[in-house]
């Protein structure tokens, strides 16, 4: 009988896990076990089939690991590899190296007191230290797909007695590619094994799966995101911010340093990206580390080594670099553009706010990546506000705020009598409060950080956008050469020179495109376009001009990079 989820007082013991399994729990500091704890290792101790729905975060790890552990020990075996000549009896797959190292660790910990032995396999490690472990026996293996597959042709992987197989974030699996392996690997295992799958979303391809070869599972599903302890409520205070494309970096720059996180996450699209921003973040005074597809597995491992030791608090790394890590004091998670799939947004956030701790969650969107922004909002049934860019003045607060703190934390702590012979002697000379007001200031200042003196301009939204309106607009001026009117709108225009013309097949409507995806304005914020054979003037609101000029040269039209300048008169 499974035990009512909603019983928050249920306990490990009362989930019928043997006695080394609950001390080595209680060891590790777990009172209580958390929903999907609660939900799957009932039914799986039972023997059944489990297909289940969770983020990163709601401790499915635990989930499928104890029931696993509860399995080996108790079985014929007796969790002695040399009885039945040290093959496998249990694969965990999973989609990176870090999550195999954690799911084995893992294993390794819960099961400290029971005759299993882990060994995960993966790739980026010798193949001789894990053909010698195989050879010696194993019960667990936990296993990339790929070296997983390998070890199968080599013939050095027998998956002829497997028990149970558990697929660990199983949508990550896929969408790394590896849908051919994990189907050639479950075609090498014993048909009467129990199947577990894991994945943060159920798109096709995952039913397909579980049609294929699981056996009436019992199916459970953990919420949208990440879970919160027994008792609490996810903590996790998520936000966006509007800015141009040419203000992201500086714009995030001022929204870290006024959020001051103990470790974040930042994900970009691309390596290139990666790169720049690291190096920018870096110049900020943050000790960033770079993470991506690009980099060797001993280059991963050191960054990966200085995050966790806290050398390093900023991690900055693509959607596929970062897959399966897992930071213990993560507190922020930064979207540095909006996912292409409000999938990816739910699986990042699912990142920070574990077990109820405090979690944020920031969206950096482009004006034109707005409309996703909704999008995620509408599909994970959670609102995103909309917050407004920090200003030189906020972060100015917020530094002296921290001063603040600081001095706050040295007063309680005491231990100041060495000094007062300072104060005294300064005493003497000028009053105490200015004393006290150059202590600030000395210790203000040397706390660093970058005077950031440049405003970021603010992007507010426009609900009012008639986007048909200017279609029309945009078509009725498509005609090369000829000029495209704006409504009448009196003073207030400045008009940009932009080196491309009719001969780069230029049309009104790119250059609309453009400087209303790059920046805060509509299409009817522009006004008249005149094109010429190798150059194209553009009216746009003086107090627009400049923040269009910087974003039009950080961006390309119909593919090329083009000067922008005022017009000279």
């Amino acid at each position: 009988m499974i035990p009512n989820a909603a019983d928050d007082a249920l306990g490990f013991a009362d989930l019928g896990l043997r006695p080394e399994l609950v001390r080595a729990i209680a060891g590790l500091g777990y009172e209580e076990p958390t929903p999907i704890q609660r939900e799957a290792i009932p039914p799986l101790l039972e023997g059944r089939d489990l297909l289940g729905q969770a983020a990163t975060g709601t401790g499915k790890t635990a989930a499928f690991a104890l029931p696993l552990l509860e399995r080996l020990a108790g079985g014929d075996a007796g969790g002695d590899a040399a009885a039945d000549g040290g093959v496998p009896r249990a694969l965990v797959l999973v989609p990176t190296r870090e999550l195999a190292i954690q799911v084995s660790e893992a294993v390794h910990r819960y099961g400290r007191d029971l005759p299993v032995r882990v060994l995960p396999i993966y790739g980026g490690q010798p193949i001789g230290r894990q053909l010698r472990a195989l050879e010696r026996g194993v019960d667990v293996v936990v296993a990339t797909p790929g070296r997983a597959l390998d070890h199968l042709s080599r013939g050095t992987l027998d998956l002829s007695r497997l028990e149970a197989v558990v697929l660990d974030e199983a949508d990550e699996m896929l969408d790394m590619g590896f849908a051919e392996d994990i189907e050639a690997i479950l075609d090498e295992t014993p048909a009467e094994r129990q199947t577990v799958l894991f994945s943060a979303t159920m798109p096709p391809r995952i039913e397909g799966i579980a049609r294929r070869h699981l056996r009436d599972p019992v199916r459970i599903r953990i919420g949208g995101g990440p879970e919160a302890a027994p008792g609490e409520t996810p903590r996790i205070r998520e936000s966006a911010y509007l800015v141009a494309r040419s203000y992201k970096p500086a714009a995030l720059g001022r929204i870290l340093d006024v959020e001051a996180p103990t470790a974040a996450l930042v994900f970009c699209r691309t390596r290139e990206e990666v790169d720049a921003l690291t190096e920018t973040l870096n110049g900020r005074g943050y000790r960033a580390e770079a993470l991506h597809g690009g980099m060797s597995q001993e280059q991963r491992d050191r960054v990966m080594g200085r995050l966790r030791s806290g050398v390093a608090d900023l991690l900055v790394a693509t959607d596929v670099a970062a897959r399966g890590l897992d930071v213990e004091h993560l507190s922020h998670v930064v979207n540095y553009n909006v996912p292409s799939a409000p999938e990816a947004y739910v699986h990042r956030v699912g990142r920070v706010g574990r077990a109820g701790r405090e979690g944020v969650a920031i969206t950096l969107a482009e004006p034109r990546e707005h409309r996703m922004l909704k999008t995620i909002e509408r599909v994970t049934g959670r609102r995103i506000p909309v917050e407004k860019v920090p200003t030189v003045a906020d972060l100015r607060a917020r530094r002296l705020e921290l001063t603040r703190a600081a001095l706050e934390e040295i007063l309680l702590e005491g231990d100041l009598e060495g000094y007062r012979v300072v104060v005294e002697t300064l005493a003497d000379e000028f009053d105490v409060m200015e004393v006290a007001l150059a202590a600030v200031k000395l210790a203000h200042e040397a706390g660093g950080g970058i005077e950031d003196e440049e405003e970021i301009p603010q992007i507010e939204l426009r609900p009012e956008r008639d986007g048909d309106q200017r279609r029309g607009r945009e078509r009725r001026g498509e005609r090369p050469g000829e000029r495209r009117r704006a409504r009448s709108r009196g003073d207030g225009m400045t008009r940009l020179f932009i080196g491309a013309g009719r001969s780069a097949h230029i049309r009104p409507q790119d250059l609309v495109g453009a400087i209303a995806g790059e920046t805060g304005l509509s299409g009817r914020d522009i006004g008249a376009i005149e094109i010429a054979d190798r150059f194209s003037l553009v009216e746009v609101p003086e107090e627009a001009a400049n923040e269009v000029i910087t974003a039009l040269r950080n961006t390309t039209i119909k593919g090329r990079k083009v000067n922008v300048r005022r017009e000279r008169f």
